[in-house]
């Protein structure tokens, strides 16, 4: 396959193929979340945005496995590099509880393993002052070791703040400050003492002229919350504030910058960690390295995860704990096969200067979403490759998406009305425009469709 000269080819998705393997797939799997009837097949042809399946449909993906690969499919500029290593076994072992390398030393080293990838997420986050991370399997456990460690720096914490709309993972902490929907959550215990603000997703409000909630005419939520503000929480008692620079589940909510300028101010003044959770924003994905470097904050602690392939914790030397063993993870810690592909991608990202090709190409889109768009589109907004255009119901949003799967165009819902796409960071001006495109036609025909309903 040729991604210079592929165009996708639906037809009757999902196909034979494709439901015998959802049907086996299904009979011993817990129920969960498949956001479309689609089975890659991953011994067929695959080139960046676009992936064949069973049934031999070729696909135009803009969800990028919700930003997890952050190339898309056998992608040269990191499969070329693999490919040059003969892979061991076992690829994935203790990365805490023990070390390992390749060759007599670190330079000479033929791959790059756990500590080059730590030395360059260090390198990228330098600005911040980081200089220590914590490798783990996902994006959950790079949230809940950035909330251990913010306790575990305060003591005698006993409050900690998230905001409305957030998605942080699905352990028992991260699910105690995620508030973005009650599925998640229900029934499930959560950590005490979790104080939840409103969060800002009018990226145009000023402080003196926004209904979010957040501000009030005697100042912001946060700040009112803290004792010497007129609130009761102790702000010696805060273990972190909790945040998402761009919310991803809760409807790729885009903040204001006055928002983000009261949190930084908030918690610089009375010294409250600021966690942000960049699983989904951060690694390029905003033509930034990290959606942070977009707004007026000084995060302490980096949650990272998705296109970096493995779970990152990153802050400084001071605020992890200095106890050996605090922190650990016998089966996790950035194992040889995704320290080489965490590493790659940074180095993809750098060497080819993806930031400025993610922050073009996602002003291209943008403004194709935006030409003649129809009363029905509700709003179109993005940083970067990370996009979403909101509807005026859910109803045509998830119709939208049926539509374009119909074209051959893979997109996500995400919120409650809202359509996110994550071209790759490499993607072309042909395959924006081709995505686009098909995107455009599926509004269309989604409108045909309500409107027909309606009428009958």
């Amino acid at each position: 396959m040729d991604r210079h000269t592929a165009e996708p080819t639906a037809e009757g998705l999902p196909g034979p193929n494709a439901a015998e393997w959802i049907e086996f797939h299904s009979e011993h799997a817990a129920p969960s979340e498949h956001s479309h009837d689609f089975v890659w097949d991953v011994t067929a042809e695959a080139d960046g945005p676009f992936v064949t399946d069973v049934d031999g449909n070729v696909l135009l993906d803009f969800t990028c496995h919700i930003g997890a690969a952050p190339l898309g499919y056998n992608n040269e500029k990191v499969l070329g590099k693999l490919r040059e290593f003969d892979l061991v076994e076992p690829m994935k072992i203790a990365g805490q509880d023990m070390y390992f390398g390749a060759g007599p030393d670190p330079e000479e080293s033929p791959f790059p393993g756990s500590g080059h990838l730590m030395e360059k997420l260090c390198e990228v986050s330098e600005g911040y002052g980081m200089d220590t991370v914590f490798l783990s399997n996902s994006g959950a456990e790079a949230v809940e070791n950035a909330l251990k460690i913010t306790y575990d720096d305060a003591p005698s914490a006993k409050y900690g703040f998230a905001f409305e709309g957030s998605f942080h993972g699905r352990t028992m902490a991260t699910l105690s400050v995620t508030r973005s929907n009650e599925v998640y959550t229900r029934h499930y215990p959560e950590i005490s003492g979790v104080r939840t603000v409103p969060f800002c997703s009018d990226r145009h409000c000023t402080e003196g002229e926004c209904d979010c909630g957040f501000s009030t005419r005697d100042g912001s939520q946060l700040r009112r919350a803290l004792a010497p503000e007129g609130g009761h929480v102790n702000p010696a008692e805060v273990a972190f504030v909790v945040l998402e620079p761009i919310q991803g589940v809760g409807g790729y909510r885009f903040p204001s910058e006055s928002f983000m300028r009261e949190v930084g101010d908030v918690t610089d003044e009375y010294d409250i960690p600021l966690v942000v959770d960049e699983i989904q924003s951060g690694v390029g994905r905003t033509g930034e390295m990290w959606a942070s470097d977009h707004y007026p904050i000084e995060p302490d602690v980096i949650a990272s995860a998705k296109g970096l392939r493995v779970g990152a914790t990153i802050s400084n030397s001071e605020l992890f704990p200095s106890e050996s063993n605090r922190l650990g993870s016998t089966f996790g810690g950035g194992d040889i096969l995704s320290s080489m592909q965490g590493v790659f991608t940074l180095e993809a990202i750098e060497e080819h200067d993806l930031l400025a090709n993610a922050t073009e190409r996602g002003r291209q889109a943008k403004e194709l979403l935006r030409d003649d768009a129809p009363n029905h589109v509700a709003d179109v907004r993005g940083k970067g490759l990370m996009l979403a255009v909101e509807f005026d119901t859910a109803d045509r949003r998830d119709t939208v998406v049926e539509e374009s799967l119909k074209r051959g165009l893979l997109t996500l819902g995400c919120g409650k009305k809202t359509i996110r796409l994550l071209p790759p960071l490499d993607s072309t001006e042909r395959e924006i425009e081709l995505g686009i495109g098909i995107f455009a036609d599926a509004v269309d025909a989604a409108a045909d469709e309500v409107a027909s309903a309606a009428s009958s």
